[in-house]
């Protein structure tokens, strides 16, 4: 058998790169969603409470916003250049949208992604272009609100066609 036949065709050294890269991504998801949800829980009940926008506030969305992008830099290597399930499906794209796990990974868990990142985007420079706190809150709440529900929706769950683990590494 060639080197990387069982794997899709990635050879061995891009096996070890993508097994390293799938467990930053799995680790550094849990950044994101705790950095996600402090930011929108801030926001959210700030808006209520009708605390005033703080640099701590300032502080945690900046820090989404670079976790996400981290995790979507690693997503996309695994995406273009790693990932035996993308490289089975460019080499039929009718057949990857017959197989559901095919179909998660190379359409629904990008997309779904690649949106929430848009939101968490939007939403900061909407926040920081905003004159007075309620508007502040109520936009981070919002946006942060919106991108956290597309992010768990396109998360993989250790139950379900995807099997995939929580923490990876361990």
């Amino acid at each position: 058998m060639q080197a990387g036949a069982k794997n899709g065709g990635i050879s061995g050294d891009n096996v070890a790169m993508y097994d390293l890269l799938l467990v930053v991504h799995s680790w550094l998801r849990w950044a994101v969603l705790i950095l996600g949800l402090v930011a929108f829980a801030r926001s959210a009940a700030s808006r209520f409470t009708r605390r005033p926008w703080t640099p701590a506030d300032e502080t945690v969305g900046k820090w989404f916003v670079i976790s996400v992008d981290l995790q979507v830099l690693v997503g996309l290597l695994l995406y273009f250049f790693f990932s035996s399930f993308t490289m089975s499906a460019w080499r039929n794209m009718a057949g990857a949208m017959a197989d559901d796990v095919i179909r998660f990974w190379a359409v629904e868990h990008t997309i779904g992604m690649l949106v929430a990142t848009a939101f968490v985007h939007v939403g900061r420079v909407k926040v920081r272009k905003a004159a007075d706190s309620p508007r502040k809150h109520f936009l981070a709440a919002f946006f942060f609100g919106l991108a956290l529900v597309l992010m768990l929706a396109s998360i993989p769950c250790p139950f379900g066609s995807m099997d995939r683990p929580w923490i990876r590494g361990i």
